[in-house]
């Protein structure tokens, strides 16, 4: 966080590029035992902004250029068919000697996309369902046969992906059907849509040691990529884990009781303990997840879900809809305008008829106002309504 604080990309952008940037760094080698199942330490984490607002790709990059300086790690095609994605992650195979003195197999790789949508293709049902089995991170052997090819085995898979993209292209190709299914339910989403401070020339407003610190930071990663075997949680870390169970079945949020985030709040407890996992690195090698590890992870990951709706606002809205929209939000940016001129901004869009429909949908929900001023009538913006 100290490295990026000079850009202009909100806070959590840059925490979770460190995240994933750690996690791509773990690999495969660590994890959570439950018997049934393992936690492992990766990530599907996705930015979504406006176009050209918070710099998206350029905080992902900030992360995976120091992520790419650490030996053993390697990084999958940001662009590429379903085929050739199994074919690279059957190429990643490799043996990892653990403190133990056997080697592990695994198929460990991070995908870094500048453009969610060059990647991944969310209506191709099989790569869909290969993402969510590798997200899981289950211990054996995932296989794909193929027409050409014969059969692709991947031993232990694992998956690591940060990439961006905007709520207008979740809008057009997530169906609403996703919302809430296998995919979007292991996916951490981070909204922004604005920067959190201005700065025109980035060169001029790094320290001195930018460099000292880019050395210490790949140097503690290198670290962190030989920290191998299972993690464990203090007596006091499983205790708040109790709790925190029993509490997220009984008093879930309002704002997430929607039946498309049931998906979701089944996995935030995999989601915390994921993060809990890459926060005890962060710190330390001896593979013990402490109670602050976890409370920190379950503060984090909720922080985050005041912002989901906005994520799949636009999957809901239909075209009328989205009129009403584009009317609150330019008024929200101005705070008052005169109708005349609020006209002038959408005459080409749409008839007068309709604009006065939207406007007048607009004011009912009760995010903006008119009222009379002299002879001119004014549009204002309200607070948000509760």
């Amino acid at each position: 966080m100290k490295y990026s604080s000079h850009s202009e990309a909100p806070d959590k952008f840059h925490f979770w590029t460190g995240v994933s940037t750690i996690a791509g760094a773990l690999r495969r080698k660590c994890w959570i035992d439950q018997k049934y199942f393992s936690w492992v330490p990766n990530f599907y984490i996705i930015f979504v902004a406006p176009p050209g607002v918070v710099s998206k790709s350029t905080t992902a990059s900030i992360g995976m250029r120091l992520l790419k300086q650490v030996e053993g790690v390697k990084f999958g095609p940001d662009s590429s068919t379903w085929q050739a994605l199994t074919v690279s992650m059957a190429e990643a195979t490799e043996e990892f000697l653990m403190p133990n003195g056997e080697f592990f197999p695994m198929s460990a790789m991070t995908i870094v996309s500048s453009e969610l949508g060059t990647f991944l293709d969310p209506h191709n049902g099989e790569m869909v369902d290969a993402l969510v089995s590798w997200w899981d991170g289950q211990a054996g052997v995932w296989e794909k046969n193929t027409k050409t090819s014969g059969s692709d085995r991947i031993i232990n898979p694992w998956i690591n992906m940060l990439a961006c993209t905007t709520p207008a292209w979740i809008a057009g190709n997530f169906p609403q059907y996703m919302i809430g299914g296998g995919f979007t339910s292991r996916t951490i989403f981070v909204y922004g849509d604005k920067k959190r401070q201005l700065i025109p020339y980035p060169a001029d407003a790094v320290p001195a040691d930018f460099k000292q610190q880019e050395i210490e930071l790949v140097h503690d990663l290198n670290i962190i990529a030989q920290i191998a075997g299972e993690y464990t949680l203090t007596a006091a870390a499983k205790k708040y884990g109790i709790a925190w169970y029993e509490d997220h079945y009984t008093k879930q949020p309002k704002h997430l009781g929607d039946e498309q985030y049931k998906g979701y709040m089944a996995r935030k407890q995999s989601h915390i303990h994921k993060l809990g996992m890459v926060i005890a690195a962060s710190e330390s090698d001896n593979l013990f997840i402490e109670e602050e590890h976890l409370v920190l992870a379950a503060e984090i990951v909720s922080s985050l879900e005041t912002d989901m709706p906005k994520v799949f606002a636009q999957i809901h809205t239909t075209e009328e809809s989205q009129k009403t929209i584009e009317i609150i939000e330019i008024v929200s940016a101005v705070k008052s305008i005169a109708l005349v001129d609020l006209y002038r901004k959408f005459h080409t869009k749409m008839i007068y008829k309709v604009f006065i429909e939207a406007l007048t949908s607009a004011i009912q929900s009760g995010y903006i106002r008119q009222v009379q001023e002299g002879n001119s009538i004014i549009i204002k913006s309200c607070r948000v309504p509760d």
